[in-house]
This record gives structure tokens, sequence and C-alpha cells, in this order.
């Protein structure tokens, strides 16, 4: 007996979908309709999310995390939820009275996602547990409510789609524990198995096999035929093959042992194939042809390529650190190629289905969500086809846009569907018009066209990635010095550490493709490196690696890491080629890094070059005033908290500062502010620091108030990590602190410093107390770091007090005649002391490094006339101005004073 056909058990708009004859207007949207479009609202903003991440990623943290964990956890998770409940209902034929449990389960689910996105960016471990919790939860009574409703309804031949949805959702609560205990942070191999086991379980489980369930009556419904006669059979067995292989990859990931997790990859391949063969039988029987098929076929094909490439790495890499690298790998196939383009093609055809409205209204919404639908199909997957091949950077970015304009067009379509859907179910001549009859399938002549089209696009795109990064395809050293490609590789591992690459000097015959493969094995540094013809592996985090394909080699070429100040520590790499010109200069159109230009400048953000320029000094003006809203850097020493034992936390950031009228740098800091936070103390208080690291590179800090042996508090730490430095404070003064991760003048320079006041015993109180921090500013680009081949000769362009040039000429500190004002000094340089001064005033009091210079009672009745110190030393003096007026406050090496170290004491009459 043939099968019974499969689309009104599923999802078929009306039982009259075929009849003909007059109908009276269209009713307004029905209760399901609105219910699905509020349900899938998720969906669309964790997709959208998802693209706003993909264009900004450059200035997101956890870019990489975020736009696999938005897409799977965030849309296509709550894609199921929906989708499960809906198929469940169709299936059972039983559709519930209420819905607002679910409602209550996908709004508890969302919440679980956004408190767990916000802890891995955030870095807030008890916010990702709690999240992780929370979504796993949701899920979990998701699940059970389906097993539930299936137990007390009538059974239905297709019951084991069912428990494909109710074992996938009890799967990802044990994915989300996974995921949760690694953003801890655990040993490098823990933290891979561990990786590969939440891969296992969440993709593999929970997502594949509520995907691999629906397909069972959702493909042949969306190819509008009959069910295979062997697909329920079939679907029953191969539940548990998958199932069983999924739980064969996890125990084997978290027990260490490959051949087990090799079992489970091959099992599930097999569970595939199983239930996949009826599928393929009913697609050769009616081709697809329409969007949603294609895109859910080139979907499924992604899987299989994903689990083969994954089986070959298995396979090949012993160690478990560097399969958890690999396993990233495969992150392209599965998320993007298969969970994206399901996830697509499924709503493509579903969303017109559950917005109603009959045959005329349907046809003109499946028209609106799949306009350019050829185009789209094509350029995704073309682009995806490059991404996962060996292509140089340029290329490979060219590829990876391309893909993502192809899957974030289905949100404009979708809009356009549910616009479409209201005006037509609206219009009373609507079911009349020509574009609604005929067939619900589309031409396929058409979809060709609009994929010739689209894959034109993507080899224009990739051509013109060729031609800014020719080097990359070996067209450029090679080519430059007219030397023609051998046909064979060069391949050398390049490990990055303590600011030096080894090996420093590569040998390459002339003629030969060079492939650097980068290894950053730095504890906590983070390091790149970058070839003078423009090409770079990108920054790479302790224990990241990436490639550079040079492209056919025929002249010498310098390399270093362009992080600031690293390139003048050591980190260089010079490539020598034998045989082939080594005076060949760069390739056209590619900056020469020994030029005073900063050409090469940008990368990431960062000199590339560290070559002294112009820069942001160029744009230095004396007469220029800071613009309206700017505000004064605080000089008033704050008070002494309450108690003796004093907590801070410092976060380590990069923010793009004014550093004088019109001249902006990308500082580091301590708390978004350079200097940081003045701390204020007496002896004895303890001080309990934690510092952490949202930077992009690797910080530390040094409190010079403190003694006590440097080894661990003082340590570098990577991005995203934090340490607890805690010091009591024994003797008094003013205390610089500072980074202490080299090159430490670079980080000094760009706004890594502070001051810690202790005051000596018996300090008497004063009418006004202010401090000023004298630094220097070694400018870069406009807007860039600092630039560290000045630091290195000493030419600083600016000099000022508390981080802007002449601060307090604009808005100067205030007192009044009569009152005694002390003023705290520290030179924290990097490179000059100073002089201070203050014009028109004399000192009394002067106290230095600890030790009073002179005290306001002596007999001798001395005063001075300036406070000298040293890079890095301290003190204060204290005065009484006579009369008002407007005192300037400079130091008293006037080329630095006019650089910038200068100020204004304005006195007012009593």
């Amino acid at each position: 007996m043939p099968a019974e056909p499969s689309s009104p058990t599923v999802a078929d708009p009306a039982p009259s979908a075929t009849g003909a004859g007059a109908r009276p207007p269209l009713p307004p949207m029905p209760d399901r309709s609105r219910h699905h479009l509020r349900a899938n609202a998720p969906v669309a903003f964790w997709l959208l999310a998802v693209v706003v991440v993909a264009i900004a990623h450059r200035w997101i943290p956890e870019q990489r995390w975020l736009l696999v964990h938005l897409l799977l956890l965030g849309a296509v998770t709550n894609a199921v939820l929906v989708w499960s409940a809906h198929f469940t209902e169709a299936l059972l034929r039983h559709r519930p009275t209420s819905r607002r449990w679910q409602a209550v389960r996908a709004l508890a689910f969302n919440v679980g996602v956004v408190a767990t996105v916000v802890g891995v960016v955030g870095a807030i471990w008890p916010l990702v547990i709690a999240g992780a919790i929370v979504v796993g939860a949701a899920v979990a009574a998701h699940g059970t409510a389906l097993a539930l409703r299936a137990r007390r309804a009538l059974s239905s031949r297709f019951a084991s789609t069912i428990r494909y949805y109710v074992v996938a959702s009890w799967l990802l609560p044990v994915g989300a524990g996974l995921g949760s205990v690694m953003a801890r942070g655990l040993t490098d191999e823990w933290q891979a198995r561990l990786q590969v086991a939440h891969v296992a379980v969440n993709l593999l489980g929970f997502v594949g096999l509520t995907v691999l369930g629906t397909l069972v009556t959702l493909w042949p419904t969306m190819l509008r035929t009959r069910i295979d006669p062997d697909g329920e059979a079939s679907s029953r067995r191969a539940l548990w093959i998958l199932a069983g292989s999924v739980a064969l990859i996890g125990a084997g990931a978290v027990a260490g042992s490959r051949g087990v997790v090799l079992a489970g990859l091959v099992g599930y391949l097999i569970g595939i194939a199983w239930i996949g063969t009826p599928m393929l039988r009913v697609a050769r029987t009616k081709t697809p042809t329409a969007m949603p098929t294609l895109s859910v076929l080139a979907g499924m094909c992604w899987l299989v390529f994903g689990l083969v490439q994954l089986i070959v790495i298995v396979a090949r890499t012993p160690d478990w650190a560097e399969l958890a690298d690999a396993v990233g790998a495969v992150t392209v196939p599965f998320a993007a190629g298969f969970a994206a383009q399901v996830l697509i093609g499924a709503m493509t055809y579903l969303a017109p289905v559950v917005l109603g409205g009959g045959p005329a209204v349907l046809r003109a919404t499946m028209t609106a969500i799949e306009r350019g639908a050829g185009w789209r199909v094509a350029v995704v997957n073309a682009g995806l086809v490059l991404s996962v091949a060996p292509v140089p950077s340029l290329v490979l970015v060219a590829a990876s846009f391309a893909a993502l304009i192809g899957l974030g067009s289905f949100l404009p379509m979708l809009v356009a569907a549910v616009v479409t859907n209201r005006r037509s179910r609206t219009s009373r001549t609507g079911a009349r018009t020509p574009q609604a009859t005929g067939p619900l399938t589309p031409v396929p002549h058409r979809y060709r066209g609009q994929a010739v089209a689209g894959l034109a696009v993507v080899a224009l795109a990739v051509a013109v990635a060729v031609a800014a990064d020719p080097a990359a395809v070996g067209a450029g050293a090679g080519a430059e010095a007219g030397v023609s490609g051998t046909g064979q590789t060069t391949t050398v591992v390049v490990e990055a550490a303590d600011m030096r690459f080894a090996p420093d000097v590569i040998e390459v015959p002339a003629g030969d493709e060079l492939v650097i493969e980068v290894h950053n094995t730095d504890a906590t540094q983070v390091h790149d490196l970058v070839l003078d013809n423009g090409m770079s592996s990108g920054r790479l985090a302790p224990g990241e690696s990436a490639t550079i394909e040079v492209g056919v080699v025929g002249r010498s070429l310098d390399a270093w890491c362009s992080v600031v100040g690293h390139r003048q520590m050591g980190m260089v790499l010079a490539i020598h080629v034998v045989g082939g010109s080594t005076d060949a200069g760069p390739p056209s159109g590619v900056a020469d890094v020994d030029s005073d230009t900063d050409e090469a400048a940008g990368h990431d953000g960062h000199d590339m070059t560290g070559a002294t320029g112009a820069g942001a000094a160029a744009d230095l003006d004396p007469s220029a005033t800071p613009a309206s809203g700017w505000e004064t850097p605080d000089a008033v020493v704050p008070p002494i908290p309450a108690g003796t034992t004093h907590e801070y936390t410092f976060t380590v950031g990069e923010a793009e500062t004014e550093v004088a009228p019109g001249v902006t740098q990308t500082l580091w800091t301590f708390n978004g502010t350079a200097p940081g936070p003045t701390l204020h103390g007496r002896i004895g208080d303890t001080f309990v620091i934690t510092l952490v690291n949202d930077g992009t590179i690797g910080h530390s800090i040094d409190f010079h108030a403190g003694a006590l042996a440097p080894d661990e508090p003082m340590r570098t730490i990577a991005p995203g990590e934090s340490l607890t430095y805690t010091f009591t404070a024994t003797r008094s003064g003013i205390w610089m602190y500072h980074c202490a991760t080299m090159p430490m003048s670079a980080h000094i320079a760009n706004g890594m410093f502070g001051a810690v006041i202790i005051d000596p015993p018996g300090l008497a109180p004063v009418d006004r107390e202010y401090v000023l921090i004298q630094s220097e500013y070694y400018l870069g680009e406009q807007g860039g770091e600092v630039d560290p081949a000045k630091v290195a000769a000493g030419e600083a362009d600016l000099v000022v007090f508390n981080g802007y040039a002449n601060a307090y000429d604009f808005a100067p500190l205030e007192a009044v005649a009569g009152e005694r004002v002390r003023i705290w000094v520290l030179a924290a340089g990097p490179n000059r002391g100073t002089s201070f001064h203050v014009v028109g005033g004399q000192f009394d009091t002067v106290f230095a490094e600890g030790a009073y210079l002179l005290t306001s009672g002596e007999a001798t009745g001395g005063g001075a006339q300036t406070l000298a110190l040293g890079a890095a030393q301290g003190g204060f003096v204290e005065l009484v101005m006579p009369e008002a007026g407007r005192y300037p406050v400079v130091n008293h090496v006037m080329s630095d004073a006019e650089r910038g170290a200068h100020g204004v004491l304005e006195v007012t009459a009593p």
C-alpha cells in the first residue's frame, strides 16, 4: 500500500488548498499565525545579532565564540523549541488549549542565553553557570513536556520523530554543563577533551538529532510528495544509532580515548546514512528545485562533509590540544554550512505555511520569501567552500562576507514575507491577481540564472581580493624578483615566545612556495607575525596558531611582531632566499617599512612598524582649546577610605582618549583613565587589588608602595585573565604603580601608570590638597598607539600633568589667599623627571622620597623654589599664597613646560 501523503500530516496550510471557486474576504490573521510571529521573534533577533557581530567582529571581544553561540544557542535552539512543539502538535493531531508554559519556557531560555553571553564576554563565571543552568532546565522541561504530551495522546505513525525531540532536549543540559565548566578554565588537555564532548553533545546531539528527526516528515512535505515507505522504520532504528554514537563521542572525549571518539563519529555517519537513504529515494522521485529544499539539501551535505573532516582529524591527531584546535576548524561546515542553512531552508518553507491565508496569499508570501533564492544559495555555498579551502587571507575574508550576505539576506526576505502576507490578506482582489495562480513550485531555470549570477559575484570578489594581495597567490615577492615557481613548497614552523621568534632566520630556495606555521607558545603575551609584503598571521593569543601562505618567494623578506614595542624588544624574523635576489625592495604598492612613514600601520589597530613619523604630532596646535564637553582630570586627592583594608578592582582596557586639543591616542588604561585611579591610605593599611585584563594583549601591575616578591603578583596575564595583588603599606610617600609587562617603557608611555599616596605619620591637615602626576606622550598616528621608536629615542611629543597637555591652563586649580595648599607630585616617566615649581610661590614644606627636606617651622626661615624628582620619584610641597592671582604651575625644565607640563593655580581673595 502506498504511503499516505506527508503534507497534511505536518504543516499543510488548509485541507482546502486545492479547492476552487470564489472565496469570501480573508479573515484577520488567526491566533496560530500571531503565535508563530511572536514565538519566532527571538530567532530573528539572534540571527540579526550574528550579522552584527560578524560585521563588527574586530571590535568585539570573544567574537569567534559569540558567532557560533549566537547562531547555535540563540537562533537555532529557539527555532528548535518553537518548531518541535509545532510538529509534535501536528503529528499527534492535538493543539493545546494554552501556550502559557511554552511561553514561560521560551522566556526563561532566552534569559539564560543572555546571561551566558554576558558572562562569557565579561568573564563572569558565576553568571555563565547561572545561564547554563537556566538554559539546560528550560530545554529539558521542553523535552519533558513533549514526552508527556505524546504519552497522553493517541499513538501516531510518526511518534519516532517526537522521540528524537525528547532525546535531543535531554542532551542539551549535559552540553551546557560542559560548556560552563570550560568557561571556568582548565588545563590544556582537559579543556580540549571537554571541548570535543561539548561539540558532540550540543551540535551532533541536540541540533543534529532534532534536524534529522524532523526531516523524516518535513523533507517529503517540502518536496510535495509522499514519504518513503521505509522512512518511519528507518528513523526508529537510526535514533538509537545516532544517540548511542553521541554518547560514545562524549564519553570517549571525557575519558581521553581517541579510539572511542572515532568509533562514535563513524557510528553517527552510519546513522545519517541509515535515516538519509529513504530521503534520497524521495529526492530522486521529486528533484529539489525550490529555495527550502535546496538550502536543506546543501545543509545536509555540509553535515556529512564536516563529519568526514572530523573523522580524518581525529584519526590523524594524537595530541588532545591539537585536536581541540582542529575541532574548531570544522566550525564553518557545522555551524554556517549545516545548522544555518537547514534553519533558513526550513523557515523559508514553514513561515508562509503558518502565516496562512489560502493558496493565493500563500503563493504571494512564498514569492516574497524566496526572492533571489538562486543567487542566495549559490553565494552562500560558494563562499563556504572557499572558507574551508586553503586560500589566502583576503580571499578568505571576501568569501566569508559573501556567505554572510547570502545567509543574512534571509532576514529582510522574512520581513518582506510577513508584510506581503498581511497586505494580501487584507486585499479583496488579492486572491484573483495573476501572480497568485499557478503551481506553488518555482521555475527551475530562473534559479539557474540567479545561481550563475551569484557565482559570478563570488568570483569577482575573489578576483578583487587576489588583486589586492598578489603575493598571497605567488604573484608578489617571487614575481617582483622575476623568479619562476619550482613547484616545491617549503614549510617552516615558527614559535613566538619570550620576545623572540624561533627560528629567527628562515632559508628558502628561490621559487619555492613558502608556508609559515606560526605558534604562539608564550604563556601570557599576544603576538603576531607581519611580513614586509603586508601579509600577517593576525593577532594570536597564547596557545593559538595561524598559517601564512607567502606564495612563491624570489627575494628576501623581513618580518616582525607588530604588537607595540615587541619589535624593539627583538621580535624580528629574517627570511633569506637562497639563489634569489636579496636586495629587491618590497613589491609595488607595498609600504617600505624602513622609510620614515607609517603606511604599514594599522593592522588590527596597532602600529606594525614602530617607525618614527609625524603622525598625530603634526596636529598639535599650541593655540587650540579643548572641545565643548571636555572633562578636566580630577587633581583633588581622594579621602582615605574607612577601615584598614582597601579593596579595588583594576580593569585593563583600551580607550581612544584626547591627550591634547584635537589629538587622540588609543591608550591602555586602568579603569578607563590614564593615569589610573589614585589610591590613598596610611602606614599599616592593606590594599587588595584584583587586576582584570580586558585588553587585547598581555598586561600586569607593579605597586611600588608594597614590598614583596614580584614573581606571582606582578606576572603578566593574558587577555581575559585576572589575578589578585595584596600588599601592606609600610612606608610613607607617593608611590608609583604601573604595568610591568615588557617593553615596560611602551606600556607606561601608553597610559598604564598611577599613584598610591601613603600619608606620613602625623601629617597635618591643609586647606587644599592636589596630586599632579607628570608623564610623557610619544605620539603615534591619530587615534593610534604609542610610537615605541620615539620612546626608545626619548623624543617626547608631550609632557603633561594628569594625562592632558596644559589641562590646568584650561581649568585652573583653585585656592584662596592665605590657605595652605599641599601638592603631591609624581614623575611617572617613563623617561623624564621633573623640577616642579609654582611661579610666584615659595615652598615652606618639602617632602621627597620619604623624608622632609624642609618644614615650615624651621628656625632657618629657609624656603624652596623647586621639587626635583627623577623618573618614578615623588613627594609633596606646601605653600601659602599671600594674595589673589594666577600662579603658573610648571615643570621648570622649560622645554617640558612648553610641551604641556604647565597649569595654573588660581587664587582668589578671601
